[in-house]
């Protein structure tokens, strides 16, 4: 909101990334909070009618969905993992356990909680038929553990942990690709459309990855990096009858750029009637 102590209407959007590849495969702008609980599974059946399969491991925040409709996931045999609502009677079950419960891993990130404690249990929860595997984390820096829920019963607690903390760079792509476009400065009384938001963010999220792909040492850079180092350049444009050079002004990142063929580009853009798309970039 542009200023403090006002209310608009609020829209909710769903966005699905593929983990492997980081691009935005599923979008949906048009829900309502009646719907919002079941629109993982409309985004599963999406997948299966694309891919002739359900999605592989679904994670998740805790507030997408309900319990129902997680048992609904465990029946199609799709696995998930999310969070679970810290209950004061858990917490007490948990602090009652000798150190000895618990087991220290060490996971591959930066930074200071490299060390969680971990302790896991099958529990019941309302709503859900079968148990589930719920894994308790301490030292990541909080004063309660966190609880995770899922129904992989296969994979390493350890791994699960470090996939549900990588699930936050989503929120952060989102971001930045909305700040690429530079539709978060869009704040004023006029109406956005949503759905034209939500495609442009897609769009953003996906060309971002296909520059991300091309760049050595970039692959897997985050959205934000890939602006600062490349897109954020200034520069001349030069028109001509069959051609637009974007002569760029010098920049450090630029080597990474003409290594990965860009001073070599020349591609022809058919609504700029046939003219050469072109970059110059100046002496090393």
């Amino acid at each position: 909101m542009p200023r403090r102590s006002q209310r608009t209407r609020a829209v909710l959007t769903f966005f699905a990334q593929d983990h492997a590849s980081s691009e935005m495969v599923y979008a949906n702008a048009d829900i309502t909070k009646a719907e919002q609980a079941k629109e993982i599974i409309a985004f599963a059946d999406y997948w299966n009618s694309a891919t002739g399969s359900d999605p592989g491991l679904l994670v998740f925040d805790s507030q997408l969905t309900t319990y129902k409709i997680l048992d609904q996931l465990t029946g199609r045999g799709i696995n998930w993992l999310t969070l679970r609502q810290r209950g004061k009677n858990e917490l007490t079950r948990l602090a009652a356990l000798p150190a000895s419960a618990w087991k220290t891993v060490t996971i591959a990130r930066t930074g200071q909680y490299r060390k969680p404690r971990l302790h896991e249990d099958m529990i019941k929860l309302t709503g859900v038929s079968s148990k589930v595997r719920q894994i308790a984390v301490k030292n990541i820096g909080r004063d309660e553990p966190t609880l995770l829920i899922t129904h992989d019963l296969a994979t390493p607690a350890r791994d699960l942990f470090t996939r549900y903390a990588e699930r936050m760079t989503v929120e952060n792509e989102l971001d930045a690709y909305i700040g690429g476009f530079h539709l978060d400065a869009l704040t004023s009384g006029v109406p956005l459309n949503v759905d034209l938001d939500t495609t442009l963010t897609v769009v953003a999220g996906n060309l971002y990855r296909l520059l991300a792909r091309q760049l050595s040492r970039y692959e897997n850079a985050t959205p934000d990096r890939i602006w600062r180092h490349f897109l954020d350049a200034t520069g001349t444009l030069h028109i001509t009858d069959d051609a637009v050079t974007c002569a760029l002004n010098l920049r450090s990142h630029h080597p990474v750029l003409i290594d990965a063929g860009f001073a070599d580009l020349q591609t022809p853009i058919p609504w700029w009637d046939g003219r050469t798309l072109r970059f110059r970039f100046p002496p090393r």
